[in-house]
């Protein structure tokens, strides 16, 4: 069951980047977290983060390990409702996926 679900993610987002849909989704998550404060809000913990722990003593693949569950949880639920919409709109025009 999980091999198909991963099967059709992976053709799910072979037709999104084929039809340039997943770029305007991007698009369109980068404005609205910006419009929400998201990005100020990260860059906020990231200096905070590394005031904490020093520059000399934080790599950058560690610093996006500590921030990146911090960073999806800071998305607000209405930006995920809207992508997710913005999804199930795209599958219903896209039935033969």
């Amino acid at each position: 069951m999980a091999e198909k679900s991963a099967q059709i993610r992976a053709t799910l987002n072979a037709k999104l980047i084929e039809s340039g849909e997943r770029e305007q989704m991007k698009q369109l998550l980068r404005q609205r977290l910006i419009e929400y404060g998201w990005r100020d809000q990260m860059k906020a913990y990231c200096k905070e983060s590394v005031k904490q722990k020093g520059l000399e003593n934080l790599t950058v693949d560690e610093l996006v390990q500590e921030i990146t569950p911090k960073g999806r949880a800071l998305v607000p639920d209405a930006i995920k409702k809207e992508m997710l919409a913005h999804l199930r709109q795209y599958l219903a025009k896209h039935e033969d996926l």
